[in-house]
């Protein structure tokens, strides 16, 4: 068991008190962490302050080279993160394995390569002048990432905003800052300047999250989490006039046309709605299949589901693992019971897992649910949660409309061999991402954010880079030699 102080100005502190975190597939404690306060928070943003200058003053390329070192250092200890994301958030280490530590190190070096793309413009303007632009960094960054994905959602965060020239102060989510102290040390050994990068650590929500957003010396905030917090880091903000980007919640309609490739389809359909046991804003919780194939269809997507590995999240063949608290187990049961007074047929699923070996862990069952009327609370609100539904359509339109019927608008997945229809439903779906014969697909050049309350702003790709973490200035010259006579004294 390791033992963490938080990280501010190259060093770890001990803050006088320690609280854990454990696993949640067994209950067993697997770290201590600092209690960070006010104190800690204004020494964090103080030492990013003075680390600022030096930093932002460095090139690109020097930047650049430093985040191509921290992607190394974590690829060196590969299986650690892979593990430690693993138990510390109770998903699949064959998930960690495949998606978070090799995402995250994928992210490290394109940002570390992409840097050179920050550059201002000239700009043709009337009379004699040189107008041009600069692109520079905010500052400050407080960054605020949630339990579920806790190491890729950090990096796509601190990666750009490094390389742009801020500096960051960092809150993980209090069940799992794990591999985000890890990180903190990769930057230490990489050479990363003290200060540059800063980790705190509370098990309390909201406590150090409404200091670091409501710090006056914090320049920009960049936030991941439920669309209710969202709302209050943006109330926090203003109070300082920071900008702020959110990635929030997300109801995503997976859409699925008759003439589609059915095994790719089913396929795809288990992992947009089970990987990470469901706990992702992508979650494809809404499944709508064209009424010639929705019975075949809603056959083999139950027998799969019912058929997923549930297990240790360590074991390799695992498929299935547990959810991260006892809170997210309670939500999804009241859901899932609001669903049956809603009139919904529970098709598979619907229930813990409590006999053993799964009575010390948060295992819920795979569930798909049928007949839920499309405008009840389950069917519009976010679960975070191993819970679908299916809904029968006929055409394009009707597809459209129930793909839109929610005030979220992160994702979507659209499935057909017909590339003009595919078009088609794609330009009119209310949703920042969508994916095409793929799912959860999430490249590092490529923009990834939501509309409605699913948050504004775009994480990733050179969107990300130049608009979220820096800010234009334009600078104009006289190249004139007449004399300027308006005011002139006489």
């Amino acid at each position: 068991m390791k033992t963490y102080g938080v990280f501010i100005d190259g060093e770890w502190q001990e803050t006088g008190e320690r609280y854990e975190v454990r696993n949640p597939a067994n209950g067993e404690v697997i770290a201590l962490c600092a209690v960070a306060g006010a104190a800690q928070v204004y020494q964090a943003v103080e030492a990013a302050q003075r680390a600022f200058a030096d930093w932002s003053a460095r090139s690109y390329e020097e930047r650049g080279e430093l985040l191509r070192a921290v992607a190394a250092s974590i690829q060196r200890r590969f299986e650690e993160f892979a593990v430690t994301e693993s138990q510390q958030t109770g998903r699949c280490l064959r998930e960690t394995m495949a998606h978070d530590v090799p995402a995250t190190i994928a992210v490290f070096e394109y940002f570390a390569g992409i840097a050179p793309a920050i550059h201002g413009e000239t700009l043709p303007i009337p009379g004699n002048y040189l107008n041009y632009t600069r692109r520079e960094p905010y500052g400050v960054v407080a960054a605020i990432t949630p339990w579920n994905f806790p190491l890729w959602l950090a990096a796509i965060k601190v990666a750009p905003a490094l390389v742009a020239g801020n500096t960051m102060v960092i809150k993980p989510a209090p069940t799992t800052p794990l591999t985000t102290l890890m990180l903190a040390e990769a930057m230490r050994e990489s050479g990363i300047p003290d200060g540059v990068f800063n980790v705190l650590t509370d098990p309390t929500p909201g406590t150090v999250g409404d200091l670091l957003t409501g710090h006056p010396g914090v320049n920009k905030i960049a936030f991941t989490g439920s669309t209710a917090v969202g709302v209050r880091v943006m109330q926090r903000a203003a109070t300082n006039v920071v900008p702020v980007s959110l990635e929030l919640g997300g109801k995503s309609p997976f859409i699925v046309f008759a003439d589609c490739d059915f095994e790719r389809t089913l396929a795809y359909a288990l992992l947009a709605n089970f990987f990470a046991q469901g706990q992702m804003c992508t979650a494809a919780t809404r499944i709508l299949v064209e009424r010639p194939i929705y019975e075949r269809f809603k056959e083999a997507f139950v027998a799969r589901a019912a058929w997923l590995q549930v297990g240790d999240p360590l074991d390799p063949a695992t498929e299935f693992g547990t959810l991260h608290k006892q809170e997210q187990v309670e939500k999804t049961m009241r859901y899932v019971e609001m669903a049956r007074r809603d009139g919904a047929t529970v098709l598979t699923g619907g229930n813990r897992i409590t006999e053993p070996p799964f009575d010390k862990g948060f295992y819920f069952q795979p569930t798909v649910l049928e007949n839920l009327p499309p405008d009840s609370r389950v069917a519009c609100e976010e679960i975070f949660g191993p819970v679908t539904a299916l809904f029968p359509f006929e055409g394009e339109q009707e597809a459209i409309a129930l793909a839109n019927a929610t005030e979220y608008g992160l994702a979507a997945g659209i499935w057909t061999q017909d590339i003009g229809k595919a078009h088609r439903v794609a330009h009119q779906i209310q949703a920042g991402k969508i994916w095409i014969n793929c799912y959860n697909m999430i490249p590092p050049g490529a923009p990834y954010g939501g509309y409605k309350k699913s948050g504004f702003g775009r994480e990733l790709g050179l969107h990300c880079l130049l608009d979220l973490y820096t800010q234009v200035k334009n600078i104009q010259i006289d190249l004139s030699p007449d004399y300027f006579e308006w005011f002139s004294t006489r």
